[in-house]
């Protein structure tokens, strides 16, 4: 596997992550393509697929690291659905600031397990969200079946 992320001057939160500045909530790294804990999670087990060179847009993205993007999120569904049973996945991407990306400049895909009433008002009263599992775990707990996983496709 080769390193082909760049830091901006700026700094990226996904780049940093690879540069092993911010490297614990790394469930997967692919040859092109990666796997991240969000940083600040809508539910437990919220997941990105992220390419590891800064691309910002699918346009910019290589037709090999569109293939793994998509394998890692189709991994993704299936260790989030085997760990977590959620009864749902919100799975999506904003291009750009206004499109709502929390980092335009670095292509992402989000994958959220969903459970059925899972929505409350912290968000929207108190900018606040409510998990109630430790990322940490979370890491260690979704590792080792995303290796299984991607193992038995090989």
């Amino acid at each position: 596997m080769t390193k082909a992320s760049q830091s901006t001057d700026d700094g990226c939160v996904f780049c940093d992550a690879l540069d092993g500045r911010d490297s614990p909530l790394t469930v997967f790294l692919g040859d092109t393509c990666f796997v991240i804990l969000n940083k600040f999670p809508y539910t437990n087990g919220h997941l990105m697929a992220v390419p590891r060179r800064h691309v910002g847009t699918l346009a910019e993205a290589t037709p090999s690291e569109l293939s793994e993007l998509m394998q890692l999120v189709r991994t993704a569904e299936m260790v989030l659905t085997e760990s977590y049973r959620p009864d749902g996945l919100n799975v999506g991407m904003n291009l750009g600031r206004p499109a709502g990306a929390g980092v335009p400049g670095h292509l992402h895909i989000h994958v959220v397990p969903r459970w059925t009433g899972d929505t409350n008002f912290m968000t929207v009263t108190a900018d606040t969200r409510v998990v109630p599992e430790d990322p940490v775990d979370t890491v260690e707990q979704l590792r080792p079946i995303f290796e299984r996983h991607l193992r038995h496709e090989a």
